[in-house]
């Protein structure tokens, strides 16, 4: 089984700016490509990896629009097993990827039933 890829980039809203490091996969299900981030439950698919991946963008944009929109980010995320650290200057940091095999059902569905490829 390979690793995890990883999504690096940055957000931006009026209230600010967010920058991530975020572990993704990407699978194949029923002849569309899947882009999964495990650490924060979100996917895009598309029947190429390239609309694959702008799926996976829009609906990464919306997941941060609507949770800093109604302020539940850090909530939400603490909901997930993140390390989520009092100062604004210190990264948060998403749970192992061992821990939400455990504590994430989908994710253990992907990893236990579809090869997964990085990135």
């Amino acid at each position: 089984m390979k690793k995890q890829g990883e999504f690096t980039g940055t957000y931006k809203s009026d209230a600010g700016h967010i920058s991530m490091n975020l572990p993704v996969i990407i699978f194949e299900e029923d002849h569309n490509k899947i882009y999964y981030c495990p650490a924060l439950d979100v996917s895009g698919y598309g029947k190429t990896e390239e609309k694959a991946f702008e799926s996976f963008k829009t609906t990464l944009g919306e997941f941060f629009t609507y949770t800093l929109h109604k302020g539940t980010f850090k909530a939400v995320l603490t909901g997930m097993g993140w390390i989520i650290r009092k100062s604004k200057y210190k990264p948060m940091h998403p749970p192992e990827l061992s821990k939400l095999l455990e504590t994430n059902d989908n994710f253990s569905r992907i990893f236990n039933s579809f090869p997964f490829r990085k990135i």
